[in-house]
């Protein structure tokens, strides 16, 4: 029996995806972003739930979804555990939940299969170039370009997350590649610009790890929002 490594389970989730969701949170992730803010779910921890009895948690809440709500999972990188995924997203469309996937499309393939459940495909996206992608996250981005075409191809309907870092995403160049960046996604329904901040970091100090964005500013909520009125004039 495939059991999947769950890191924690919100109940009343209202930002990740539309309506009211329950956001699964799914230990493991390949990519190492200087800024992340989960570095508790790098590592894949104990296996602790079935699909069934994931699924039979989810649809006690299933009441409060309406016409919108739904599941999301989340992490981590849900991508790196597909056999649990795949089993799990089965069962819940059985009871026909909404099922969201936030990603950052850096998985291990079995693509084709778990965007057939997938109702909404929320992308994060963690650099446009090459070696940008690796220097911020340490890995190669050509994992998250297979994932795309996927999602291309399926048609699936997408919410893109762009987190904000300062000296690195606050600038014309950057939102102009960006924007040219985009265009190669179908079916966007939403753009979503994410100030970054430095919530994650006292993570890093319980687990003893060197916190890299430790001399960056947070982002400004305000410049923010400006940044991303331009970003939506540009052509």
């Amino acid at each position: 029996m495939v059991k999947g490594s769950i890191n924690s389970i919100e109940t009343f989730g209202l930002v990740d995806g539309p309506g009211i969701r329950t956001v699964i949170f799914m230990n493991g992730c390949k990519l190492r972003c200087k800024y992340c803010h989960n570095p508790e779910m790098w590592q894949m921890q104990d296996k602790n739930y079935t699909p069934r009895e994931l699924v039979d948690k989810i649809v006690r809440y299933k009441s409060y979804y309406s016409n919108n709500g739904g599941v999301t999972f989340s992490g981590g990188e849900p991508l790196l555990q597909p056999e649990f995924l795949i089993e799990t997203m089965k069962l819940l469309k059985e009871n026909n939940v909404h099922i969201a996937l936030d990603t950052a499309g850096a998985g291990v393939g079995h693509y084709e299969e778990i965007l057939k459940y997938t109702d909404l495909v929320i992308l994060d996206i963690k650099h446009i170039t090459q070696d940008g992608y690796h220097e911020l996250t340490g890995y190669n981005i050509e994992e998250s370009e297979k994932f795309i075409d996927e999602v291309n191809k399926q048609n699936k309907k997408v919410w893109i997350r762009q987190v904000i870092v300062p000296g690195i995403m606050d600038n014309i160049d950057y939102l102009e590649g960006l924007k040219k960046y985009l265009t190669k996604i179908k079916n966007i329904e939403r753009i979503d610009f994410l100030p970054y901040h430095k919530l994650g970091e006292e993570k890093y100090q319980k687990l003893n790890i060197d916190y890299p964005c430790k001399n960056i500013p947070e982002m400004n909520k305000e410049e923010c929002r400006k940044l991303y009125d331009e970003f939506i004039k540009m052509n």
